[in-house]
């Protein structure tokens, strides 16, 4: 006779079936005793301060708070904001990196355009939205990803999404790398150079940037007070 693993958990199952069907009561062990444990919500944790150590400028990043809110719709990505803050001279870190999660933020240098700044002073005195100003423009964007151009290589993609800003897809608005923001630029000039409006950076900070900003996060232009 052929062995059969199916025919034995069938016959056993018989066996079963008969047994429960004799008047011989079937004895069970008894269950051990579980210790009842009450189902108590963990402690509402007060969230981090934001920007514990005092980096952005507190009305900016107000303005830029209620900003997130107020596009919401095309904002998506509200984990990280960024901030520039164009009162600043270009010597200084005035592209900023909130964590709105940890509170923690960070600070980068970022270059005008010559627009706006045409006797390179090295601040940004005026701003425009019109094509060929070669100005900066204030408002909110929307990082719309990581691109590449054949000018700049690997940039941040930007939509401009006030009337302020609205023309920076034609404009050709981005966030991308340049010598003139290199720190030993710096150290010999004293400033950054200048962009043709778009927001550069050294080759440092856009490879920390690039994949940060991404797509869908705000990036809040405007000047502190």
């Amino acid at each position: 006779m052929q062995f059969s693993r199916r025919g034995l958990l069938v016959a056993g199952a018989g066996v079963a079936v008969a047994g429960c069907a004799a008047q011989t009561p079937a004895i069970e062990a008894p269950a051990p005793s579980q210790p009842w444990v009450s189902a108590t919500p963990a402690p509402n944790r007060p969230a981090p301060p934001l920007d514990p150590r005092g980096l952005v400028p507190r009305d900016l990043r107000q303005q830029a708070l209620a900003a997130l809110d107020r596009h919401a719709w095309s904002l998506p990505n509200r984990d990280r904001i960024y901030i520039v803050d164009f009162s600043q001279h270009s010597a200084a870190p005035r592209l900023f990196e909130l964590d709105v999660i940890s509170g923690e933020a960070r600070m980068f240098h970022t270059a005008h355009g010559v627009g706006s700044d045409p006797f390179h002073s090295g601040y940004a005195h005026g701003f425009s939205n019109i094509v060929d100003s070669n100005a900066s423009s204030l408002g909110v964007y929307r990082t719309s990803g990581m691109g590449w151009g054949m000018r700049h290589g690997q940039n941040v993609l930007l939509d401009g999404l006030e009337s302020t800003n609205d023309a920076a897809r034609e404009r050709a608005i981005i966030v991308h790398a340049a010598d003139y923001c290199e720190p030993e630029w710096l150290a010999r000039e004293g400033k950054l150079g200048r962009s043709f409006g778009c927001f550069a950076t050294s080759f440092a900070s856009l490879d920390y940037l690039r994949p940060r900003m991404d797509d869908g996060r705000l990036l809040y232009v405007s000047r502190s007070v």
